[in-house]
């Protein structure tokens, strides 16, 4: 480990020296490119002299403790008792910031949230999600489009598809995806039971035009009036898009702009993005196909939380955790959950690498 991250760190002191010549800055995209790749290794090397340095500090202790002088011998024992639990807390942040980037983790997402069992409440509740995410964006600085919605007469949303742009969307957001459970009463139960309905959460990188090929041969798009609530026409032209993509059956309709261009525009975003997650979902069916040929499976229930409400408890089934704050997320706080998930599947994925 110890001689990769020297490397790292000749790495990033050639690209300083590089970034200091003045001639960088007549190319652009050069320096874009040496700016981007300087602060990607940043993290890593601070941390890195930060353990050297700490390191150093307990070696030159220890030679005081052959002082003849037994107050420094003291003070040197009681700076080493200081120093060294400071070691295996630093290697083990390297040991993270060493792991595999994943490569979408940059990336802007489209968040997709549709009601499940539980007719009206499920709706309800898909609606309170949208919310719960669009209050986190909010205090992350990111950016809410709304592309298309399907509510309910009763507030819900049957199906709602938004883009959440910013810095790291995807890092933070990627563990959502699956179902969301939810248990309380209903405004309209009488008899106050409580209800348990279900919500599927999907969170997908915003993919670019690079990312995913698509073949116009491989598009069928159809063009309609749109309708609004209650069937009444939103406007007089044919401007809602429906595109098929006829290879993988995969369907996205779009409506909420009078423009036909900006309907098809969001509809390829979403389809775009749809398309790389099936690709992602392969390459992760195939690698874990061979890890449980490997070391036996490890399969879940998609179910990944539970929002009890009587209880005012939120829990991740993934992990094991249970938050008593459920009023607290629900406003979007979604730090301490968010922050579990990474660190658990960041210990996992360093345990792969140990195997």
């Amino acid at each position: 480990m110890f001689g990769k991250l020297e490397e790292i760190e000749t790495k990033f002191v050639d690209l300083e020296k590089e970034l200091a010549e003045p001639e960088i800055f007549n190319d652009q995209d050069r320096y874009k490119k040496v700016s981007k790749a300087h602060a990607d290794l940043g993290d890593i090397v601070k941390v890195f002299r930060e353990y050297k340095l700490v390191s150093q500090d307990i070696e030159d202790n220890r030679e005081l403790l052959h002082d003849s002088d037994p107050d420094i011998q003291e003070m040197a024992k009681a700076e080493i008792e200081e120093l060294e639990p400071q070691l295996p807390e630093l290697e083990d942040k390297l040991k993270i910031l060493l792991l595999p980037k994943d490569p979408m983790d940059e990336k802007n997402i489209i968040l997709e949230i549709r009601a499940g069992t539980g007719g009206d409440e499920a709706a309800l509740f898909a609606s309170d999600l949208y919310r719960m995410y669009s209050r986190y964006a909010e205090a992350n600085r990111w950016k809410v489009e709304e592309m298309s919605s399907n509510t309910t007469g009763s507030g819900g949303l049957k199906e709602v598809i938004a883009s959440i742009s910013g810095e790291k969307v995807y890092s933070k957001l990627k563990y959502e995806s699956g179902t969301h459970r939810v248990q309380r009463v209903p405004a309209t139960e009488s008899q106050g039971r409580i209800h348990t309905s279900a919500v599927t959460v999907a969170i997908m990188p915003e993919a670019e035009e690079v990312d995913v090929d698509i073949r116009n041969e491989d598009l069928r798009v159809d063009v309609f009036r749109a309708s609004g609530p209650g069937g009444q026409s939103v406007n007089t032209t044919d401007s809602a898009i429906r595109i098929t993509h006829v290879p993988t059956g995969l369907v996205v309709i779009c409506q909420d702009e009078k423009s036909q261009h900006k309907n098809k525009a969001k509809a390829m975003k979403v389809l775009r993005s749809r398309l790389l997650q099936l690709e992602q979902e392969k390459a992760k069916a195939e690698e874990d196909a061979a890890r449980r040929s490997q070391v036996g499976s490890g399969d879940r229930s998609e179910r990944i939380r539970t929002y009890n409400f009587p209880q005012g408890r939120v829990s991740d089934h993934r992990i094991n955790l249970t938050l008593h704050s459920l009023a607290k997320v629900m406003e979007g706080e979604l730090e301490e959950l968010t922050d579990a998930l990474i660190s658990h599947f960041q210990a996992e994925a360093m345990k792969r690498q140990g195997e």
